[in-house]
């Protein structure tokens, strides 16, 4: 659920932004007859799916329209934020946990862009012709290796791992939010292994990338 948005959704979307934002429709389609229809972990998949129409819902507006401005992605893929918030207190709450938690997981990513000073590459990379963008991409990837970036990745990390086992932490036998703390934690640590993983596209295989 978390890697589609980024190696499935990202190169669908900049040829045809608009087939993509209408399915996000089939992803709410599909979570609400799940939902509706089943019951238990049926509901619960329903709910999730729920969850992932909002990331893919943001994603498509930014990646269709908004890439070349990195300062509006954040904003943008919060689009869903205030009913998630309030989902979290029903019984949607997995979805919404969801949710948040990439959202969480998209910020973390975007201030560790900032700090190495990748955010300024951003808009020369996306705009870049197919030819060109490869390259780009591959020098903004090798301009974190140096001591202070390496570092402040590496911290980071931890910070985000710790943060995940926290949530794992939160889960209670018999609670009804323990499934919520649960994905949740499982939906912010899989952002650190799917940054790393597009670190190293962008490394060793860039015309491989999503965002190319």
């Amino acid at each position: 659920m978390v890697v589609l948005p980024v190696f499935l959704q990202a190169p669908w979307v900049h040829k045809y932004p608009i087939s993509v934002c209408l399915f996000t429709f089939v992803w709410l389609g599909i979570g609400i007859g799940l939902a509706t229809l089943g019951g238990g972990k049926w509901f619960d998949f329903g709910s999730l799916l729920i969850g992932v129409s909002g990331s893919w819902l943001g994603g498509c507006l930014f990646w269709g329209w908004l890439r070349a401005y990195p300062l509006m992605h954040l904003p943008v893929e919060a689009v869903a934020l205030p009913t998630a918030l309030y989902a979290l207190s029903t019984r949607w709450r997995l979805g919404a946990g969801f949710y948040i938690a990439c959202l969480v997981g998209t910020g973390c990513t975007d201030l560790m862009m900032v700090l190495t000073g990748v955010m300024n590459l951003w808009p020369d990379v996306v705009q870049a012709s197919l030819q060109d963008a490869p390259v780009l991409l591959q020098s903004a990837a090798e301009a974190l290796f140096n001591l202070q970036s390496i570092i402040l990745l590496i911290i980071a990390a931890i910070l985000i791992i710790l943060l995940a086992n926290f949530m794992k932490q939160r889960v209670r036998p018999n609670s009804p939010t323990s499934s919520t703390w649960l994905v949740a934690s499982a939906a912010l640590t899989t952002t650190v292994w799917i940054d790393g993983l597009f670190l190293m596209t962008a490394l060793f295989a860039p015309r491989l990338s999503g965002l190319i």
